[in-house]
């Protein structure tokens, strides 16, 4: 065989840039095609290494392309019908190879060799027509992408077919199994618009229609398809020790984060037209069938065309699309336009511009002009250029420049076989890349490359000259399917430490995750917001914390529209509420549940103190007149009180008020919301069981919501004391109940009033253990068994809880009735060491229960609060019977009447006054900010500086020691006239622990 006539195919060959590897080459393919055995082959490759022409075509490959090389060396007899029958014959011809010998393929592993050996066939086929010039660019990439689909649609027919067999489903047609399968792929990117690149992964997404799939099989459908892509990827892309086909990517399908491989066709339009975002439209445009069932795959892509293209013209499209782009801009080497280390693809004036160019004009105006709808980026310029919608002169330019990076794109992916954009940064890799692309030099090739380059990036600006930032603190940019590796830079810049974590929570919610995100418009509002919302959350003490808790409240709400636009309106709130969700996780639930509350924030007077409590019952029964029913006016107090406890958790929060100032605010809305919903109870109860006629109840407060020190979170601590004047046995409704059933059933329904979880949350934890005889006494006593226990049975503990008794509820002669008793039984005269002996005994009781070993443990900690109301109370048990006017419910006032009546020294009452408001104000910081005792060690830097405001400290290990000094302080006056007199048989639990 004479080897000149075929050589005038191939021609335009570039110089082999390596002599000494061409020269190698040479030896190496005579020797390839000797150990093949076949003489004729052997004649073959001496007389092409010995001839002119084909010795040039040979060096080509040896001394340019390390990968073209080991292909035409491990497959001699194909490159000799490859020069022979030239790339337009034997290209087509491997295709229709390859399909007869695998159509009907059974064995897996067969497959796979196959289709490597074939891969590596049409790369070599492809390669050569390229580099010789023999096809243009469309024909190069239409070759690749047309091996590409060959491969895809004979690895989903055998897939297919294995699992008809195995049981899985019936084929519709077992002759052509793609045929009303059911199941398809869509080739996207590059595969879509038949532009694959020479070492591209192909971009796919795979959907099934279950209406279209007998199927048979024991598992479920989806987990069924899913299967059968994963296997798909397999085949396709595993490396084996033939190579692979292609690697493949299938994070272009919707929500890739969240959503199976493979999808019902029915989730997937489900997805595009709720919460489709512009660059998902755009990634559309390129979407084709490749293989499977293409009638299904067809339909599927004419029922998603009016959400690609819309009839309107889409301008608001321009910045989604743009943003991506300014994404991919941070990416390995950011927008910046040189030679050396240029990403041609990703890079400023790449061709990741020119495809952008094309994409937003043909969102913009492909509605209404089909005639721009085309895939191909050449194609979408010229019709674009055509319809006058750019100009010509502006088409041509950028498809010059598309050709030519493509070209230059394409010969740096030869080399090695590499998945690369990206020019070399040495003078020895620039001088190899511009000799294979048949330039005399590199300085020549950077000539060139400048130009177009700088040309793409002229036109690109110009279109997108008006594009407002995204940013704000640095590139903040959150669509496509990967975190952009600069938002990460400006992320960890502000403080967050996880944010890859961060960004793909927020990819999250403009896949539309949570229904407040799943609107255009809420998207678009959240977008703008970012840069503002990220900032205000770095702000707190550990901004990733932060971010945590205000994605558990937006995942909470049902809408995002109204309280975005609230944000966007008023940005100072988007400060509150990043404080809030950085340093008081209380109000942060509140919130989560009702946004709402934020309208309150803008209302005059927000910051200025509660109403009084008559103020504050009217504005409640106005509310309530509201409710039709008993559930709805649980449901109103609900939210009544929710919003006066967001109020005052803010003050404390913005240290607006002192949370010791607080306390009387927070008892005044339980204490109105009780009397709100007793009539409610009582009427409800009352048409099952009627009234006892003559008696009434009254609610007696005790604890903090008795001496008005209430906190966030406090409970209620509640007793019920009832009257029968009239000596009734029964209650006179269709059930009757006996008083004592009565009173009992009736306490338990408030009970359950005030407890009860409904949509709007519960108002309050309701504690009955102060009642007479403690857990196991009745849930509602009599008066008269009321005044025999205080009398006769209670502990001293009891009396102590008895200084903060007040009564809220219930009619004015029962109200003073138990208002007498207990006056009386807290003036009884009593013997002072016998009292100090029961006060210390109950201190060491609860120090042995709760030790209170860290001074953060301020209720608890010996010299803490416990301590000092323990002093209030003991010294009014101690001398209420000769000066009665030192009684008093709330502790402070307690120690200063105590003082003003000269039973303590004004400096000692002014050291526990003192120390109790200290205690108040950071026992309410804490219980706002943390629901588990202070984490002393890992407290953070936010929360330490609310604390250290509060607490009017200089830092916080001044706030430490002021309060280690407190407890100190504190510790020695209770021991001064507590313990001391108690004599020494007490221990002190501070000191001696009890085992």
């Amino acid at each position: 065989m004479h080897v000149s006539p075929f050589l005038a195919y191939w021609t335009g060959l570039p110089k082999p840039y390596d002599q000494a590897r061409a020269e190698s080459g040479l030896q190496h393919w005579r020797d390839a095609a000797e150990r093949t055995g076949d003489e004729a082959l052997a004649a073959f490759a001496r007389e092409l290494a010995e001839d002119p022409a084909g010795r040039a075509l040979l060096t080509a490959v040896f001394g340019n392309s390390p990968f073209l090389s080991q292909c035409l060396l491990s497959d001699p007899h194909y490159f000799r019908t490859l020069v022979t029958d030239g790339a337009d014959v034997a290209f087509p011809a491997l295709l229709d190879e390859t399909h007869a010998r695998l159509r009907n393929e059974t064995d897996t592993g067969r497959l796979m060799r196959e289709l490597r050996r074939a891969k590596r066939r049409a790369a070599l086929a492809i390669a050569l027509a390229d580099i010789a010039g023999c096809w243009p660019l469309p024909r190069v990439t239409e070759a690749l992408s047309a091996f590409a689909d060959a491969a895809l649609r004979l690895a989903v027919a055998h897939l297919l077919r294995r699992s008809a067999a195995a049981g899985e489903f019936a084929l519709a047609d077992e002759a052509d199994p793609e045929r009303g399968s059911g199941f398809f792929v869509l080739g996207m990117g590059k595969l879509g618009a038949e532009e694959l690149n020479y070492s591209s992964d192909i971009d796919l997404m795979i959907f099934y229609v279950p209406e279209r799939i007998a199927y048979t099989g024991d598992r479920s459908l989806q987990d069924c398809m899913v299967h059968l892509t994963r296997e798909l990827v397999r085949v396709i892309e595993q490396r084996t020790e033939d190579g692979y086909v292609f690697r493949t990517d299938l994070r272009l399908r919707p929500d890739p984060g969240a959503t199976p491989v493979a999808m019902s066709v029915l989730a997937a339009e489900t997805y595009y037209e709720s919460m489709g975002q512009n660059w998902e439209r755009a990634a559309m445009i390129k979407a084709r069938p490749v293989a499977g069932d293409r009638e299904a795959a067809t339909e599927f892509l004419h029922r998603l065309a009016p959400y690609v293209w819309r009839k309107h013209l889409d301008f608001a499209a321009i910045q989604d699309i743009h943003s991506i782009k300014r994404q991919i801009d941070t990416h390995r080497g950011g927008y910046r336009i040189e030679v050396k280390g240029q990403n041609l693809k990703l890079g400023g004036g790449g061709i990741r511009e020119i495809e952008f160019f094309a994409q937003t004009q043909q969102l913009i105006w492909g509605g209404r002009m089909p005639g721009l709808r085309s895939p191909r980026t050449c194609e979408a310029l010229e019709a674009l250029a055509a319809a006058g919608r750019i100009e010509k002169r502006v088409a041509e330019d950028l498809i010059a420049a598309y050709r030519f990076l493509r070209q230059v794109e394409h010969r740096l992916q030869m080399i090695e076989d590499r998945q690369t954009h990206i020019v070399p940064a040495d003078e020895a890799g620039l001088n190899r890349l511009a000799s294979f692309l048949g330039f005399p030099g590199s300085d020549e090739f950077a000539e060139v490359l400048l130009r177009h380059l700088r040309a793409v990036q002229r036109h690109y600006d110009a279109l997108f000259a008006e594009s407002v930032s995204l940013g704000g603190p640095g590139n903040l940019v959150f669509t496509g399917a990967d975190p952009d590796p600069e938002t990460l830079q400006t992320l960890a810049g502000l403080g967050f430490r996880n944010g890859e974590g961060v960004a793909r929570v927020i990819m999250g919610w403009h896949h539309g995750r949570y229904p407040a995100t799943r609107s255009v418009r809420a998207r678009e509002l959240l977008t703008e917001l970012m840069p503002a919302l990220l900032t205000a959350l770095s702000k707190t003490a550990s901004p990733d914390a932060a971010f945590m808790k205000f994605n558990d409240f937006l995942s909470r709400l049902p809408a995002g529209v109204q309280l975005f636009s609230l944000f966007y309106s008023n940005p100072a709130l988007l400060d509150l509420v990043a404080e809030i969700m950085g340093n008081a996780p209380r109000l942060a639930d509140l919130l989560a549940h009702r946004p709402i509350l934020l309208d309150g924030v803008l209302t005059p007077g927000f910051y200025k103190p509660l109403a009084k409590a008559g103020t504050l019952a009217r504005e409640l029964e106005a509310a309530l007149r509201q409710a039709r029913d008993f559930e709805a006016a649980l449901d109103i107090t609900r939210r009544w009180v929710n919003d006066k406890k967001f109020q005052l958790g803010v003050q404390i929060l913005r240290n607006v008020t002192k949370s010791d100032a607080t306390g009387a605010g927070f008892a005044d809305v339980a204490e109105v919301s009780i009397r709100a919903l007793l009539p409610w109870v009582e009427e409800d109860f009352a048409r099952r069981h009627g009234r006892v006629p003559g008696s009434r109840m009254a609610i007696v407060a005790m604890g903090k919501l008795g001496g008005r020190e209430m906190l966030v979170g406090s409970d209620l601590d509640l007793v019920f004391v009832y009257d029968n004047p009239e000596g009734a046995e029964a209650s006179d409704g269709p059930r009757p109940l006996t008083p004592h059933e009565y009173y009992a059933r009736l306490s338990r329904l408030l009970i359950s009033a005030i407890t009860a979880q409904t949509a709007e949350g519960r108002l309050y934890e309701v504690d009955m253990r102060l009642r007479p005889s403690g857990t196991s006494g009745p849930i509602a006593s009599s008066l008269e068994a009321f005044v025999r226990y205080q009398k006769e049975s209670a502990w001293t503990w009891e009396h102590q809880a008895l200084t903060r008794a007040r009564v809220i509820s219930g009619p004015s002669a029962l109200r003073r009735a138990i208002s007498k008793a207990v006056r009386a039984v807290l003036t009884r005269r009593r013997d002072s060491v016998q009292l100090a002996r029961d006060v210390a005994d109950m201190r060491e009781r609860i120090g042995r229960e709760r030790p209170g070993e860290s001074v953060w443990d301020v209720k608890n900690v010996r010299g803490g609060l416990i301590d000092v109301e323990f002093i209030a109370q003991f010294l009014q048990l101690r001398h209420a019977h000769d000066h009665r006017e030192i009684l008093a419910r709330n502790t402070i006032e307690a120690l200063e009447k105590v003082s003003a009546a000269g039973l303590l020294p004004a400096e000692t009452a002014s050291e526990l006054v003192a120390a109790a408001r200290q205690w108040q104000r950071i026992l309410g910081l804490l219980r706002l900010c943390y629901r588990v005792p202070f984490p002393e060690e890992e407290a953070q830097e936010g929360s330490r500086r609310v604390l250290v405001e509060a607490a009017e400290a200089v830092d916080f290990p001044d706030l430490e020691q002021k309060m280690a000094a407190t407890a100190e302080r504190v510790h020695g006056i209770f021991r001064e006239l507590i313990l001391v007199p108690a004599g020494t048989e007490v221990r002190d639990p501070q000191t001696e622990r009890s085992p």
